[in-house]
């Protein structure tokens, strides 16, 4: 088992590492095993790649992220450029079926709206407004459209979980209300939760995923 100290040199280390991340921006805590990340970077691209860098740490059982973009003057754009940009890598996202997603901008924040029949979908949109210069932060409140019922979500998960998570589908449990999964029991890294809530929102049909899942280190 990892101690605090090692963590919190690892997480340092992974942000030092992560060309994207100016690491000396970053201050880095650790309490039993709860990372919590401080400080001031340039963008809301670069917010996102220090927490998932923190994720990647083995040891890491959750991030408390107190970081905030305070962009430079050669960054700042006003909420109506914003919108326009994310109309526009909306539009030439190949995943996304037209019309699909509403934008919304408010002092730099993006909000997503809209349904979409996949989880992929949601994420590419996610991902292609997260770099535009000017963004500050990204609100995701687009839902997918539920299309099959709760029996052949919850088995598909499961087999997705046998296939891939190969010891550790034995001890996760899925749970299904509606197109809710819940998804409980124990995983040994953060890799390994990823790896079960993404094979859950492949699954057609999901609308959301509660993780309830713990790591033991």
């Amino acid at each position: 088992m990892k101690t605090d100290k090692q963590v919190q040199q690892d997480v340092m280390a992974e942000l030092g590492w992560e060309p994207s991340i100016n690491s000396a921006q970053v201050g880095v805590e650790v309490s039993d095993g709860v990372v919590t990340l401080a400080g001031h970077v340039d963008s809301y691209a670069e917010k996102f790649a220090a927490e998932r860098a923190a994720q990647r740490v083995f040891g890491v059982k959750a991030i408390a992220m107190e970081m905030d973009v305070k962009l430079p003057g050669t960054s700042k754009r006003t909420d109506s450029d914003i919108a326009r940009s994310t109309q526009n890598v909306l539009e030439w996202t190949a995943y996304l079926p037209p019309d699909r997603v509403r934008v919304k901008v408010e002092n730099g924040w993006i909000t997503l709206s809209g349904e979409v029949e996949w989880d992929f979908q949601r994420r590419a949109a996610v991902d292609a407004v997260r770099p535009l210069l000017g963004v500050v932060g990204v609100n995701d409140q687009i839902t997918i459209k539920p299309k099959v019922s709760s029996t052949l979500v919850k088995s598909e998960i499961e087999a997705a979980l046998k296939r891939r998570a190969r010891n550790d589908a034995q001890n996760i449990f899925v749970a299904v209300q509606g197109s809710a999964v819940t998804l409980t029991g124990m995983v040994e890294s953060w890799s390994e939760r990823d790896l079960a809530k993404s094979s859950a929102w492949a699954t057609p049909g999901v609308h959301s995923v509660v993780d309830n899942m713990s790591i033991t280190i």
